[in-house]
């Protein structure tokens, strides 16, 4: 990755960083520890399942969640390479 593409990440990351739903729910899949569905997210932060997903979805697009899906469910997770590179220490900050 050239500097400028690295650049344009950081400033995606920024952009998507810059929702307070997704600091949230980047904070519950961090204290999680584990994976977890749209339904378990949107249920802690009452909000509806549609709003999570685009939620997820903007944040997934941005490299920040990884997401595995089994039959309908999808299970999302905190892509920590990419914090590690471009934000290093930002999760302990949750």
């Amino acid at each position: 990755m050239n500097i400028e593409q690295a650049d344009q990440t950081m400033a995606n990351i920024f952009k998507v960083l810059g929702e307070t739903h997704r600091i949230e729910i980047l904070r519950i899949l961090y204290h999680a520890g584990r994976e977890l569905t749209c339904s378990e997210v949107s249920a802690q932060l009452n909000l509806s399942k549609s709003t999570v997903s685009y939620h997820f979805r903007a944040m997934r697009l941005a490299g920040l969640t990884n997401t595995r899906q089994v039959a309908q469910i999808k299970y999302l997770s905190i892509n920590t390479t990419a914090f590690d590179r471009f934000l290093p220490g930002f999760l302990a900050t949750l």
